[in-house]
């Protein structure tokens, strides 16, 4: 068995503690940001995970500089066993705006998977959740469109198109089984 540090002498290392013991230390199961909070974010998944009760999970941040630590902590605990098993959640609270929403996208984008993103969800019982959607409907089509013009994605409509409607529909109501 792996002894696990939490402490190393240049950084806090938040980690997947099952996969460290099973393929062992420098084999990307860390995450970067807030240790403060991570820490205990970690150590919380950590043990559902070794016990075989970590489910389904959504992470949500407030604030746009744990964005990188929810996406590299989502990361860590994403096993292959469901796809997009770890979502981080779509921009919310103080991040529920164009900037805030951009960031999370193209955060998730740099360090996950964003074409298993289960997108904007929201209870439905706000009058409110019905526009927020369209808007990030229309933020990240544009974002896509944008990548498409300038060459970072390939200019095939239906492949892009395809990934936008599986983000907007499609992911949550398989990751849901609805």
């Amino acid at each position: 068995m792996v002894q696990l540090k939490w402490q190393f002498s240049y950084s806090l290392v938040l980690l997947n503690v099952q996969w460290l013991e099973i393929i062992g230390t420098d084999t990307g199961w860390d995450s970067i940001g807030d240790f403060s909070q991570g820490k205990f974010l970690a150590k919380f998944l950590s043990n559902l995970d070794e016990t075989n009760q970590l489910g389904k999970t959504i992470l949500y941040n407030l604030n746009p500089a744990d964005n990188e630590l929810m996406a590299t902590m989502m990361g860590n605990f994403n096993d292959g066993s469901v796809a997009g098993k770890i979502q981080f959640g779509s921009s919310w609270w103080f991040l529920d705006q164009k900037d805030g929403i951009i960031k999370q996208i193209n955060t998730l984008s740099n360090m996950g998977l964003l074409s298993k993103f289960i997108g904007m969800i929201t209870d439905s019982r706000s009058f409110m959740s019905f526009p927020r959607h369209e808007y990030f409907r229309r933020i990240l089509c544009n974002l896509f469109g944008e990548e498409m013009e300038n060459g970072t994605l390939p200019n095939e409509k239906k492949l892009i198109g395809d990934m936008i409607q599986d983000i907007c529909y499609h992911n949550s109501k398989k990751y849901f089984n609805f």
